[in-house]
């Protein structure tokens, strides 16, 4: 048997270390207080520097937090937004039966920011249910370069899950944060205080720390069909 065949074989009844960390990685809401190593920082840095992007433009900008207020002001000021979304467009609360209209329409201009589950969690940042960075100690800002090739946002997207998954194979948490959005689109302070200005434009970003337990773990998750073309025919598997 060639050297192709066995590992063929061997990959039949076992997981390579890149799978087991993408099967095994969960989003992490609670983290402890210690501060996650500058050096693995820096290389999950690395990680989405080395990301796939069209052309190699590499269209992304990452800016790193270690500063508690900072992160605290980031905080307040989305959870602000959040409660004046709250108060505006949310027709559930007794009373504001009146609101939905405004709602309706708000839901028909941004569909995917107003979907069920976010705004749900809009809400619950607003009422102090949810945290933002769930106090994670170390916070990293993507921003697009909105002149990149093809499609920017895959790129940024890319190079956040290397970083995600680069974390988890050390042993940290990660957890995807895109609310933060709300303090780069309707306040002027952050943009001016990170120097962010045209051609960068936020994405996401990504909260990182020791998760408080062991929160990793295969689950099970919800099958998509695909369709398989081979051999003059198509089957549908699950």
């Amino acid at each position: 048997m060639g050297k192709q065949e066995q590992l063929a074989e061997s990959l039949k009844t076992e997981w390579t270390p890149t799978e087991e960390t993408i099967l095994k990685r969960r989003s992490v809401r609670m983290y402890t207080k210690e501060q996650v190593p500058e050096f693995m920082i820096n290389r999950i840095l690395e990680a989405g520097r080395f990301a796939p992007s069209a052309g190699n433009s590499q269209p992304w900008k990452f800016i790193v937090i270690r500063e508690p207020e900072i992160i605290k002001g980031l905080t307040d000021t989305t959870v602000k937004i959040c409660k004046l979304f709250k108060s505006l467009i949310d027709y559930r609360r007794p009373g504001r039966r009146w609101l939905l209209p405004i709602a309706k329409f708000n839901i028909k201009v941004k569909p995917k920011d107003l979907h069920p589950v976010p705004f749900g969690a809009c809400t619950l940042i607003a009422d102090g249910k949810l945290g933002l960075f769930h106090g994670a100690p170390t916070v990293i800002l993507i921003f697009k370069d909105v002149r990149g090739v093809s499609n920017p946002d895959l790129d940024c997207g890319i190079a956040g899950q290397n970083m995600v998954l680069a974390a988890h194979s050390m042993g940290l948490g990660t957890c995807w944060v895109g609310f933060v959005k709300l303090a780069f689109q309707y306040v002027l302070k952050w943009k001016q205080f990170f120097g962010i200005s045209y051609p960068y434009k936020f994405a996401s970003s990504i909260a990182i720390g020791w998760p408080v337990g062991e929160p990793d773990g295969m689950v099970k998750r919800a099958t998509h069909a695909v369709d398989w073309y081979e051999n003059d025919s198509k089957k549908t598997i699950y």
